[in-house]
């Protein structure tokens, strides 16, 4: 095969990955579409064009394939609508076998995350009384059991789900072994970071089926954001439910209100976390993606934001308050920033070439990177007058993790801009990064608490 074959195959394969997130087209849809650009490009070679180019041409021939899998949504309507339902209507028996089987597994796992939450009830917990039991354990109640479903429809190794049991056990110690005080900012720390730790532990089970692949990372990034969007809706839907179940039980003299704070809320918060999980698996995103439509709607406004920040900052030169409330919400605002960019990389064409919306990115990236550069300052100055504190190191910590992800990224997507990197590149660095995430928040949960004296 000759060097300009590998090229054109390079190609080929980039865009089949594609094609494989566009959940709208069967794999016999996508061979199809396969075939018809193979053929394209043979054609246009054949009268002379470079492989290269021709590739370029037959894609573009095509058009968007955004817009050839809506038009395959429209054109098999009725078998989209047959993945919407819950069970059944599936094109084969297999399929529904394996539909049934899956809603049995996760409603096997969500009653067993709501069992989890009452549980230590018979130890004599009390939600409203013991948050400090429950606050850096409440991810250990509801994670394992989502990780357990995922595993089971990966059919993950034996291996790897010792491997996932060993996590769980050692988040277990870390959240209760140490001698802390209820007032203990150790405590908020693990409460905190301890939940992100699991989440990744989750994200094992997710790509059970293929750990070392960087596009099943992206695919658990996309994972994540849908994930979110469904806990949050089913969340809305659950505090509807509240709202009718409270006003016509009161209309016949009956207060719910014990049975939904003791019972419905905790157990019902619990399983919608496997719930939710399972919607992402079943429903496959079939129309629509919606992290990365929202990432489209919020890019512009928390650009405008940020630059609105950064301009105010400047003319008032006011100082940042680095208190522990201050850190917190700074760093969950470098979060969505970072959650913008991964989800708007995970939608993105990878054939596509810079536009508008990449500069806005980039734009939004550049003044996160300053945003976290004061705060760095801030908080080092702080450190080196008062000295630390365990929520000022892991502040710190989080933001020197998030300052080297932005800058290598805005320096990427400048190069994305400029038609210098490639899309490829940024992806990778992003799914490469994610570890890091992982590795700092168990530092946070096993190695600070001793550290800081159980501070």
């Amino acid at each position: 095969m000759t060097d300009g074959q590998d090229g054109l195959e390079a190609q080929f394969a980039q865009w089949r990955l594609y094609v494989q997130r566009r959940r709208e087209l069967r794999q016999s849809d996508a061979d199809e579409l396969e075939d018809h650009l193979r053929g394209s490009v043979d054609e246009l070679v054949a009268v002379g064009l470079h492989a290269d180019e021709a590739f370029l041409v037959a894609v573009k021939r095509m058009g968007s394939l955004d817009e050839l899998s809506r038009e395959f949504a429209r054109e098999h309507s009725e078998r989209l609508w047959k993945q919407l339902v819950l069970t059944g209507g599936t094109d084969s028996p297999v399929a529904a076998g394996r539909s049934r089987r899956d809603l049995l597994a996760m409603a096997v796992c969500a009653a067993g995350a709501a069992a989890s939450i009452k549980a230590p009830e018979l130890f004599g917990m009390n939600l409203e009384e013991d948050g400090a039991f429950y606050g850096p354990n409440v991810g250990l109640f509801t994670l394992p059991w989502l990780a357990a479903f995922l595993s089971w429809r990966r059919h993950a190794a034996k291996a790897l789900i010792g491997v996932l049991a060993a996590l769980f056990a050692l988040g277990a110690v870390a959240a209760n072994a140490y001698p802390l005080a209820d007032d203990s900012q150790s405590v908020v720390l693990t409460a905190i970071h301890l939940p992100i730790a699991l989440w990744f532990v989750v994200g094992l089970s997710y790509v059970a089926d293929d750990v070392r692949s960087p596009r099943r990372r992206m695919d658990f990034i996309r994972f994540t954001g849908e994930w979110f969007v469904y806990y949050v809706l089913i969340a809305l839907g659950g505090g509807v439910l509240i709202a009718f179940m409270y006003g016509t039980f009161q209309a016949i003299g009956i207060s719910p209100e014990g049975f939904i704070t003791q019972w419905l809320l905790p157990c019902g918060a619990a399983a919608a976390v496997v719930v939710a999980g399972w919607l992402v698996e079943a429903k496959q995103s079939v129309v629509e993606n919606i992290a990365p439509v929202l990432t489209r709607l919020f890019t512009p406004l928390f650009t405008a934001a940020l630059l609105a920040f950064l301009v105010t900052l400047g003319v008032t030169s006011g100082g940042i308050d680095v208190e522990r409330e201050a850190l917190i919400l700074f760093d969950l605002l470098l979060v969505v920033v970072l959650a913008l960019l991964l989800y708007s990389i995970s939608a993105r064409d990878p054939l596509a070439p810079p536009g508008v919306f990449d500069r806005m990115q980039l734009a939004l990236v550049v003044s996160a990177l300053v945003i976290d550069v004061l705060v760095l300052l801030e908080i080092t100055g702080r450190i080196t007058e008062y000295g630390t504190t365990p929520n000022k190191a892991a502040a710190l910590g989080e933001n020197v993790i998030l300052l080297a992800n932005l800058a290598w990224s805005a320096w990427l997507m400048l190069g994305l801009v400029r038609r210098r990197v490639p899309f490829a590149a940024l992806e990778r660095w992003q799914t490469t990064y994610l570890p890091v995430y992982a590795g700092w928040a168990w530092i946070v949960v096993l190695v600070f608490p001793p550290l800081f004296d159980y501070l």
